[in-house]
């Protein structure tokens, strides 16, 4: 095989994502191509034989990924969704909907959002606000000059979460305890075509959050390109060992 094409979310964070797996692939002598998917393509991408490892998957909310014979391994990091405020907001325990000004999320986490109305109906009352996830930080920091008190519910991990912005609101998960994990999918029949050894290394691979949040604030806040940035992980400049 002359190369192996990642497939990734065309975001800051999943495109850092790809670039650090990219690092570990080339490390055994492969060369690397990149294919900027949406969410609806990932399976079909797979399919025709498009992309050989896919670093966009979040299981178990993406099972339907594994319905045509793709194989998920390894556990990068896990994703977690509740709700969250501006630290300086200083709101705490017993926080209620009363004590904000809208409620700001993304289509990503918009229906974990709708779930939790059952429970606290009285949010339905804020402003909603969605936008994108390049959208959230500048917004915040928007808010935050502003004096605003946005309820913020933004998935994990995400370039707001590599500086000390938010805060985690008690009760206020969102994912009912469930645990997310992202995982890499290899297509149907790689396994036989590459080196094992590889996929020993892929398989035990781990970013975390805090890392995943660190890549993406390096791409998406300070501009660094992806392959850069996971240059920078590497070698133990992003976050300090």
């Amino acid at each position: 095989m002359s190369y192996l094409t990642i497939g990734h979310l065309y975001t800051a964070l999943h495109a850092a994502c790809a670039s650090g797996v990219a690092r570990v692939i080339e490390a055994n002598g492969e060369e690397v191509a990149y294919a900027d998917l949406s969410r609806d393509e990932r399976l079909q991408a797979l399919d025709d034989g498009e992309v050989d490892i896919l670093v966009s998957a979040w299981f178990p909310q993406d099972e339907v990924i594994l319905s045509h014979g793709h194989e998920a391994i390894g556990s990068l990091y896990h994703p977690e969704l509740q709700f969250s405020a501006l630290k300086k907001s200083g709101k705490g325990a017993g926080w209620k909907a009363a004590d904000f000004t809208s409620l700001l999320t993304t289509a990503e986490a918009r229906p974990f959002v709708e779930k939790a109305f059952e429970q606290r109906p009285a949010l339905k009352e804020l402003p909603l606000e969605v936008v994108a996830p390049e959208e959230v930080f500048p917004r915040l920091k928007q808010a935050e000059e502003a004096g605003d008190c946005p309820l913020v519910a933004v998935w994990q991990p995400h370039a707001v979460f590599h500086v000390e912005m938010l805060e985690g609101l008690p009760d206020g998960d969102l994912l009912a305890g469930e645990v997310q994990t992202a995982r890499l999918v290899l297509r149907k029949g790689l396994r036989a075509e590459v080196d094992e050894d590889m996929l020993d290394e892929l398989s035990i691979m781990m970013l975390s959050n805090k890392v995943m949040s660190a890549l993406d604030y390096a791409v998406s806040i300070d501009g660094m390109g992806p392959g850069d940035a996971a240059e920078s992980w590497q070698r133990g400049r992003l976050i300090p060992r």
